[in-house]
């Protein structure tokens, strides 16, 4: 059963192969690269790959992932995309999203995280919940902690890593 989440002006549904082109456009947005990092996806070819390795894998293996946000206008606007993450270094899943910087500041972000949190709970029944981001991100900080989630501690997410603030919250 696929994943499709609602909410007064969004809608979160599951990430297609259909989507790859908004994928790439996100994902090399200077802000993604910049607070998220370089996923390495140049063309529509590799955005495909991207969707079918992480998003979809992750449907399969853990029933969620991160999901392409669209408004409910007229033509499903895609704006972003929100979900959860299970990393093999973490014990539990971390809430991530990036947005187009055109959707900023309208709390597009705050309410489809919203909606995440409440499918976790809800029909995850998830114990707890992480949100990992760059010290230098404040939008994302602040945004976690509006969500709930408090600072807990720095983590490396690999030798490279500089130092990635983990929040986290009891569902």
């Amino acid at each position: 059963m696929a994943i499709t989440l609602h909410t007064p002006r969004l809608t979160l549904r599951e990430l297609q192969i259909s989507d790859a082109a908004f994928v790439l456009g996100l994902l090399n947005e200077p802000s993604f690269k910049k607070f998220i990092g370089d996923k390495r996806v140049r063309n529509i070819a590799d955005a495909e790959l991207y969707i079918a390795n992480s998003p979809v894998a992750s449907y399969a293996r853990h029933d969620f992932g991160l999901l392409l946000v669209h408004l409910r206008d007229a033509v499903a606007t895609p704006i972003g995309i929100c979900g959860l993450l299970q990393r093999d270094t973490l014990a539990h899943p971390d809430i991530g999203f990036a947005y187009l910087p055109a959707f900023w500041g309208c709390g597009y972000a705050f309410e489809a995280a919203g909606a995440v949190l409440d499918d976790a709970r809800q029909r995850l029944h998830l114990p707890q919940l992480l949100g990992l981001t760059s010290p230098e991100n404040v939008a994302s900080i602040r945004l976690l902690e509006k969500l709930g989630l408090r600072f807990e501690r720095v983590i490396h997410l690999a030798v490279s890593d500089p130092g990635t603030n983990m929040f986290s919250m009891s569902l």
